[in-house]
């Protein structure tokens, strides 16, 4: 059976590293950000192509991500260097993936057809250039620390940095860009803030990305080398992924962060429309809005760590979940039965926000924790098959976090295709029926995501002692082979 190097968990891995591993995250949150909350805006409504046909262009994206990540994955596990098994992949990324996303916000003056095929090219090659610096870069996690805790911390520094990464290019973009002018009466089709907004977020992703790299690299001399193995060709490929993915704990938590990713996305994709439609806010409304999500992120941080301490990963997630889930589709269930205050209510706008910080903050907490749940499977994996296979896991994670603008987007777009959501128009000449039906629709998608993601979720078995006992195990055998 191949062997890899173990991972050095001795040693704590410190505020600096920390830092500069999780400060990473910005260039992904950014992405994240844009793609799930601005671009089906931007391309449906900015733009004019038809909000089915920029759904699918996400969801055929999608497709090519099922086959980019876990090549990237098996590759970055399999890579030998001067520069380690990550390393290389993340400054080979750098430049690529911010000039292409530059270019997603400067369409041509094209038709649907041409637009759409323009539309899926960029996502397709965006998608797959940020895998190639996202799968490596999450992969560091595990091998930075075995330990059970410290690994929820890490991550948890790591989903602060991408979240308060997005919201605050999205602060910016909407304190400073989509502002109403002569030209762009509606701050939120502002065009010309739209392409703005793409290149200065591509400098700010080159630069989060090369921090990231640089910050960690001290430590590829203690990171994992990837094990010896005489198998070669596709077929041995494919049977060496499949192996290590074959764990039933994989898969439930595989399908928990699906279900989630989607209603997610689907929740991302619809909320400034939901904001300046549905609730009537102002372009300074959304603006606090959006800026409340740093706030968010710091309760994220704050929870992870405390509540997998207390309750245990698995334990801890679930009852975030179950918590996060019930509250945020209250306040249109709410609306629809008449209990909200009306739109212009001086009190609507603080009671949505206090509301929507906080459960955001627990959803932050939670995925933080999914996250480092998917980190101790690497060494049940490498009990089992005496491989470290990080890429293959986080590959995993990398697909399942994008599935949120693919299959999220996609069922959003055929939501306002179905309720005639008038493209281009003030609030006010929004039809009552679709905006009644927009909200019922994305309430009952929500709760049904999120009841399955739990439902998987309790078929995750993997708990604090039978990590420690898997890194005995290994720490054992390679005690026996020196």
């Amino acid at each position: 059976m191949p062997s890899s190097t173990p991972v050095n968990s001795s040693k704590p891995v410190g505020w600096a590293v920390t830092c500069a591993y999780g400060f990473g995250a910005v260039a992904y949150g950014i992405k994240d950000n844009g793609f799930a909350y601005l671009l089906l805006l931007f391309y449906g409504t900015v733009v004019g192509l038809e909000p089915a046909l920029a759904g699918t262009a996400l969801l055929v994206a999608l497709i090519f991500d099922a086959f980019s990540d876990p090549v990237v994955g098996y590759w970055s596990d399999n890579t030998r260097s001067r520069w380690g098994r990550r390393h290389p992949f993340m400054y080979a990324a750098a430049i690529p993936v911010a000039l292409c996303y530059s270019l997603l916000w400067q369409p041509p003056e094209w038709s649907d057809g041409a637009l759409f095929a323009y539309l899926v090219i960029m996502a397709i090659l965006i998608r797959t250039l940020i895998t190639f610096y996202e799968t490596p870069s999450s992969a560091l996690m595990p091998e930075l620390t075995a330990d059970y805790d410290e690994r929820t911390s890490i991550q948890a520094w790591r989903s602060f940095f991408g979240w308060a990464g997005g919201a605050g290019m999205a602060v910016f973009t909407y304190g400073f860009l989509l502002v109403p002018t002569e030209a762009y009466p509606v701050g939120i089709l502002n065009r010309d803030g739209y392409q703005t907004y793409g290149q200065i977020s591509a400098v700010v992703m080159l630069i989060a990305i090369l921090v990231s790299a640089l910050g960690t690299h001290h430590r590829i001399g203690t990171l994992a080398a990837p094990a010896s193995r005489n198998q070669q060709g596709l077929v041995s490929v494919l049977s060496e992924v499949l192996e290590t993915l074959r764990d039933k704990s994989f898969f439930a938590l595989f399908i928990s962060s699906m279900a989630s990713a989607v209603a997610t996305g689907l929740t991302a994709a619809l909320t400034f429309l939901m904001l300046t439609y549905f609730w009537a806010f102002s372009s300074e409304q959304i603006y606090y809005w959006t800026a409340l999500v740093v706030l968010s992120a710091l309760i994220g941080l704050m929870i992870a760590p405390r509540a997998s301490k207390r309750w245990g990963k698995k334990g801890a997630a679930i009852r975030l979940g179950l918590l996060a889930f019930t509250v945020q589709p209250l306040p249109v269930v709410f609306r629809l039965i008449g209990w909200m205050p009306d739109n212009g209510d001086p009190l609507l706008f603080p009671i949505l926000a206090v509301v929507n910080t906080i459960d955001l903050g627990l959803i932050i907490a939670m995925q933080a924790i999914l996250y480092s749940m998917l980190a101790d499977l690497v060494e049940r994996s490498e009990v089992r098959t005496g491989r470290r296979n990080e890429g293959v896991f986080f590959s995993a994670l990398t697909f399942i976090r994008k599935t949120n603008q693919g299959i999220g987007a996609f069922i959003a777009g055929i939501i306002l295709q179905s309720v005639a959501l008038p493209r281009g128009v003030a609030p006010e000449q929004i039809p009552a029926a679709s905006l009644t039906q927009l909200g019922g629709w994305l309430v009952v998608l929500q709760w049904i995501l999120w009841t399955i993601m739990l439902v998987a979720l309790a078929f995750y078995r993997l708990d604090r002692h039978q990590h420690q006992l898997n890194l005995a195990t290994i720490q054992a055998r390679h005690s026996d082979a020196r």
